[in-house]
């Protein structure tokens, strides 16, 4: 009866697998999975005539699966799971004795083991236990270049900006927590803001992405409501709190504060500030906060008591729609912390991804006073000769660049960087204009003159840009002796995996960059393409993807992964153009470098990198003058990007994953990289992550397990002089610590909420190094959401 059963359960997988198979093999994919089915339907059908030959028979298919999978993928282990699972779990109960014996009986000597199938599987067995020991993905090396203490870039005791310091680097010159001691971290502090999402007001995108300052005795921080918080740095108490009124929307695209910045009063201003004001800045505000809010205000708050600073702008506020023109609701965003160099505050901005087809905001640089909030100079890309501040009656032109991540300062050599994204729409062209400024200016990595904004110089890292490739990163400044050769230069991470090191100075590229040439053909009528796109030397673009890098947990997911990837457009590269049939954009627009940017020790001119490899679906949707208000794909009073109101095309992206919301290529989707910058050739590469924690709608919780396949990481790293790289980022609640050298994990430690922001470290009062990061997870990356900030230090 249990045989009889067996067959027809085989049976029906046999059918289902033949079905499916079938349509991969007309959809222009393998034939092995219709080769598969029939071995399962000929094994049935002989299990349920009671035939001991359908034991033999479905040996030699376990044998044909192991060839092909190894054919295909080699000895991936991650990448057998939807090849071989469901047909090792039959393998090994048809080699279970109660399934033998009836067999064998009726053939005339009865046994409970089947010579065949059951050594075929004890192989099998030895085989999947020795590939737990194996991956053949980590790339282990060795970075050797030696440590010169003497230089003195990056952050010291203190963490005085988002970065570290207005270089960007994300490094630490601290080293009491070293690769040798950082096991005995442990938690300090923990702090709740006690600023959680409201699901009835809030975005779904909420995000709680900080980067903690420590300066002035004190731990500064933002919240996704734009609250400020000051905490004693050695036991996290609270010494000040400054709360706007509730600034949630369901309507923002990103509702998140990334960090603030910090002013010590140490550079006075120039031009006309009057004796009166800086005698008022004595007594009140001497030292300051600012903060760029999601709903477009600079704030000037006083950085021992959190007022208000009055002096500054309106009573402490700058209105950052001023001569913006019309403004649609929660279409102008600030969500990364603005830059404080020398006597100047400067901004960027963000708006909603492709809302509107024309009439979104400027992509203007502002850069303001310090002290008063005077408009000193503004860069507009529409307008870029004229840097003086505009008029009260005029208004900046719509439709530019924007730069929506934190800038970069060269204070010694008067520069500042800007990293042009992209402007709306991002993946509609049909009307761009190739000879105008919006173009030249479209994802290019600017640099300007700190004191007036009069440009400098510009890069372009991507052309024509048609895939939402913002320039999404902080730029990193430091000198490096590359081929035997010091050179000042800027890096800039993108999202297509470039990273582009040029001269700071001059913004000639100093690794080497070609132009790959791409399909200018396809796409919406109408579209132009630009022929060639710029590859550095050093990138991280990932691997172009072919049918068997498709995955999935059973070899149905993975089969309908395969006929939707026949099914998309994919030239091979980045750049296959969008079309209204569909196509497969890999990387997709989260990028494989976005806000996190990258950490850098420029002792040892060390670059540490957590690339991301995730595809996505671009379909466009034709509008008509019928549909050109219509909402196409989302739901009432949820945010309307991409929709393109009264454009050419609305912008479907979605996921490229399967019907189990996993992804359809094989892991690692999140990796972490070790880059000696006086070669550019990267010395390691590991998995990051595990899939503990995982949302999946196969599940009713959280994956429990935590298996190493190497998540998606949205967020940056720290590395120190300890040679150590602290990292949380990965969609597992874990924070991390791993050797800058190696890229061996050396410390880890779960959270209750995810780590999706970068970390800090400074000495405390106490003469110890603390570690301090936010643990407020990720709406739209689905980690589990909290208020936390946590601090560690070593054991006593």
């Amino acid at each position: 009866m249990i045989n009889k059963f067996t067959s027809v359960v085989i049976a029906l997988v046999g059918l289902a697998m033949l079905y499916v198979g079938s349509q991969l093999l007309l959809a222009g994919g393998t034939p092995f999975y219709a080769i598969i089915a029939v071995g399962l339907l000929i094994t049935a059908i002989a299990l349920f005539r009671n035939k001991a030959i359908a034991l033999t028979i479905y040996a030699i298919l376990m044998w044909l699966v192991l060839a092909w999978t190894v054919f295909e993928v080699g000895f991936d282990k991650w990448q057998w799971i939807p090849r071989g699972d469901l047909i090792g779990l039959i393998g090994l109960w048809l080699a279970l004795p109660w399934v033998v014996r009836p067999l064998t009986r009726a053939a005339g000597h009865e046994r409970r083991f089947h010579p065949l199938l059951g050594g075929t599987v004890a192989v099998m067995i030895v085989i999947v236990i020795g590939l737990m020991f194996y991956d053949p993905f980590p790339q282990p090396g060795t970075i050797t270049t030696p440590r010169n203490s003497a230089l003195t870039d990056g952050a010291g005791e203190e963490w005085t900006a988002y970065g570290g310091s207005d270089s960007g680097l994300r490094f630490s010159r601290l080293n009491q927590i070293t690769k040798d001691n950082v096991g005995d971290l442990e938690v300090a502090w923990t702090y709740h803001t006690g600023d959680l999402r409201d699901t009835a007001k809030d975005a779904s995108e909420y995000t709680f992405e900080a980067t903690p300052l420590k300066v002035n005795n004190t731990l500064y921080f933002c919240t996704p409501h734009d609250e400020v918080h000051a905490l004693n740095p050695e036991t996290g108490a609270v010494k000040w709190k400054y709360q706007p009124t509730n600034n949630g929307s369901l309507m923002w695209q990103h509702q998140t504060c990334r960090g603030v910045s910090y002013w010590d009063g140490s550079v006075q201003p120039q031009g006309a500030e009057t004796a009166q004001a800086q005698v008022a800045t004595a007594a009140a505000c001497r030292k300051r906060i600012f903060n760029a809010s999601i709903d477009a205000k600079l704030i000037a708050l006083d950085a021992d008591t959190g007022k208000l600073c009055e002096d500054f702008g309106n009573r402490g506020v700058v209105d950052l729609h001023t001569s913006m023109g019309e403004v649609r609701p929660n279409a102008l965003m600030q969500t990364s912390a603005p830059l404080v160099a020398g006597n100047l505050v400067i901004v960027g901005g963000a708006a909603m991804d492709n809302g509107y087809s024309n009439g979104n905001p400027s992509g203007v640089i502002r850069a303001y006073d310090v002290q008063s909030g005077r408009l000193v100079w503004n860069f507009d890309p529409a307008n870029p000769e004229n840097t003086q501040p505009i008029a009260a009656d005029q208004q900046y032109p719509h439709d530019s660049p924007l730069a929506w991540a934190t800038l970069s300062a060269d204070v010694k050599n008067g520069l500042v960087y800007v990293p042009f994204g992209n402007a709306a729409p991002d993946e509609v062209g049909i009307e761009r204009q190739p000879e105008s400024n919006t173009e030249k200016f479209r994802d290019t990595l600017v640099a300007l003159d700190l004191h007036t904004g009069a440009f400098k110089w510009r890069f372009q890292s991507s052309h024509n840009d048609l895939w939402d490739r913002d320039n999404p990163s902080q730029p990193s400044i430091l000198d490096i002796d590359y081929q035997g050769q010091k050179q000042p230069v800027v890096i800039l991470p993108t999202k297509t995996g470039n990273l582009f090191v040029l001269n700071r100075l001059t913004g000639q590229p100093v690794y080497p960059v070609n132009q790959q040439e791409v399909s200018t053909s396809g796409g919406v009528t109408g579209q132009s393409f630009a022929a060639s796109q710029p590859v550095s030397a050093l990138n991280f673009i990932p691997k172009a993807l072919d049918e068997k890098a498709m995955w999935g947990i059973s070899p149905f997911d993975q089969m309908a992964c395969r006929i939707e990837f026949h099914s998309l457009r994919y030239d091979g590269n980045p750049w296959t153009p969008p079309t209204e049939s569909g196509t497969l954009v890999f990387p997709g627009n989260i990028g494989v470098f976005n806000w996190g940017s990258v950490a850098i020790d420029p002792q040892r001119q060390l670059l540490i990198a957590s690339p991301v490899r995730l595809p996505y679906k671009y379909n466009l949707i034709k509008r008509t003058p019928q549909t050109a208000e219509k909402r196409l794909f989302t739901k009432e009073n949820t945010p309307f990007w991409n929709e393109n109101y009264q454009g050419d095309n609305a912008i479907n992206i979605q996921r490229f994953a399967s019907s189990l919301g996993i992804p359809c290529i094989a892991p690692p989707w999140g990796q972490l990289a070790g880059v000696d910058l006086t070669t550019g050739k990267t010395r390691w590469l590991r998995r990051v992550g595990s899939t503990k924690n995982l949302k999946t709608t196969f599940l009713p919780g959280p994956f429990p397990i935590g298996f190493p396949m190497g998540m998606v990481a949205h967020g940056g790293q720290l590395v120190t002089a300890g040679d150590l790289v602290f990292h949380g980022a990965t969609a597992d609640n874990f924070f991390r610590a791993y050797d800058s050298t190696t890229g061996e994990l050396l410390w880890q430690q779960e959270l209750a909420a995810g780590v999706q922001a970068t970390a800090a470290t400074y000495m405390g009062s106490d003469q110890r190094q603390y570690v301090v990061v936010a643990a407020g997870g990720h709406g739209s990356l689905g980690t589990t959401l909290g208020d936390s900030v946590v601090a560690y230090r070593l054991k006593k």
